[in-house]
């Protein structure tokens, strides 16, 4: 079980410091699913890009705008499905949101740290 707070904080920090003004961390990784901390700093964006099988954004801190065929901005504390088409993100405020994704990939080693890639 991972507490997500530290995982928060830690992903606004290292976007507002990074030259990209943008941060990912996988906090689980289990066969297909995965769940991503993306932290972006005001005014960054996450290009347009094609959507895996199923995926949603938890948005925990911030506001942000998801571009592509429809247009919506999302609060803290709202969830979206993200639909089967093409999309963007763009942060109007230092924003952290939960990105949960399907891959296509099938089964998947149950040998995988449900925590790969934190770091402690």
């Amino acid at each position: 079980m991972a507490n997500v707070e530290p995982a928060i904080t830690k992903a606004l920090e290292d976007a507002i410091a990074g030259d990209k003004g943008r941060s990912a961390e996988i906090l689980v990784r289990d066969g297909p699913l995965r769940q991503t901390i993306i932290g972006l700093r005001a005014g960054q964006t996450l290009a347009e890009h094609n959507s895996p099988p199923a995926a949603s954004m938890y948005l925990l801190r911030g506001r942000v705008r998801v571009t592509g065929q429809d247009q919506s901005d999302v609060v803290a504390g709202e969830i979206v499905a993200l639909t089967h088409v093409r999309h963007g993100v763009e942060a109007l405020e230092d924003s952290v949101f939960l990105l949960t994704t399907v891959t296509s990939q099938v089964g998947g080693s149950h040998g995988d740290s449900p925590h790969e890639g934190r770091q402690e």
